[in-house]
């Protein structure tokens, strides 16, 4: 059961996903409005790619995808800092819940698994 990948890590990584293609699209759409500068162009670029490659490779238990996943949601509590404290807290709770669903033992175990197995 080491290999078998557990729900909320599916969950999670299909929710990367489509979150890094819906939300770098929604980002190119409002440049019609506001064009954006160098910098805001790249972060949103690298940002979208990031969550997208997270996804993707913690479907395939990669284990630096899961800290990939991690660091994505800690960069947006980062960046809530910002903004309304509401954002600051509802991007600091999902960050918490992330956390503990990536390192529960199960998760732990499918992460590892792709280490001591196949390559």
């Amino acid at each position: 059961m080491t290999g078998r990948r557990p729900i909320p890590v599916t969950i999670l990584a299909f929710l990367y996903i489509v979150v890094g293609i819906a939300s770098t699209a929604a980002h190119v759409v409002g440049f019609r409005a506001h064009p954006p500068s160098l910098s805001e162009l790249v972060s949103i670029s690298v940002l979208g790619v990031a969550a997208v490659a997270a996804g993707v490779f913690m479907l395939r238990a990669c284990n630096w995808a899961r800290w990939l996943a991690l660091a994505w949601m800690a960069a947006h509590v980062a960046l809530s800092a910002f903004h309304p404290l509401r954002e600051l807290i509802v991007h600091s709770l999902l960050l918490i819940l992330f956390a503990y669903l990536l390192f529960r033992p199960e998760a732990r175990a499918y992460f590892s698994s792709r280490q001591s197995g196949a390559a």
